[in-house]
């Protein structure tokens, strides 16, 4: 896969690269496989070169909720390097993944010694916060039918268009999906049933066809 621009690999110069790369160390996971847990006593930073891996955090009925999803060039565990606290979130492999890890004392140095990596650095943060804040805004209120509509509407904008509509492929069960839009698999399952009732949708085994996505992303205002 290649590292996006706009992500953090992708923002840094072949410097900053260089000087990360020769401090750092190379290893690959499995599907399924798991990079590091929420309240682990760790600090090293990873960075994705190839693969996805979903962020999960776990509610106070301890389920597992998907928070994000991060791909080739996006940076994981720069939080705990930098204030040195349990990790917040549990990150898996969703596919064949391969990253680079430092310690985060290593990485801090780096920081320090590059202006661009700390400077890209917090164009990640911010970039994070008004995520969050943009969820919270789409997921926090209304419905449940809206919340899964506007979770569904997200997705579009990295589905592929086939012709017969926008193909989202996803590797999440009903349950990730519903607990990821705050609400239960019931209401998730009704929304669904609900759209593609009105041909807005079709389903199946890991996949979803928005056919109407401009009716979808009304629906999710």
């Amino acid at each position: 896969m290649t590292k996006g621009q706009d992500s953090f690999w992708g923002r840094l110069g072949t410097a900053e690269q260089k000087a990360i790369e020769a401090t750092s160390s190379r290893r690959g996971y499995r599907p399924g496989e798991y990079l590091c847990h929420e309240g682990e006593e760790s600090n090293h930073v990873i960075i994705v070169m190839a693969g996805s891996v979903r962020v999960l955090s776990h509610s106070i009925d301890d389920r597992a909720v998907v928070i994000g999803v991060r791909t080739a060039g996006d940076i994981i565990g720069e939080q705990a390097a930098l204030d040195h606290q349990p990790r917040s979130a549990t990150v898996q492999a969703v596919d064949a993944v391969e990253v680079i890890t430092l310690t985060g004392s290593r990485f801090a140095r780096l920081c320090q010694e590059h202006a661009r990596i700390a400077w890209t650095l917090l164009g990640v943060f911010s970039a994070r916060l008004r995520e969050i804040g943009r969820q919270r805004a789409e997921y926090g209120g209304g419905s449940a039918s809206r919340r899964v509509y506007a979770q569904l509407a997200e997705m579009v904008v990295n589905g592929r268009n086939n012709g017969s509509g926008v193909e989202i492929r996803h590797r999440s069960t009903q349950q990730q999906l519903a607990a990821n839009a705050a609400t239960s698999r019931e209401s998730y399952a009704r929304a669904l049933r609900d759209l593609r009732e009105r041909g807005i949708i079709s389903t199946g085994r890991g996949w979803i066809l928005v056919h109407r996505p401009d009716e979808l992303q009304r629906l999710a205002r």
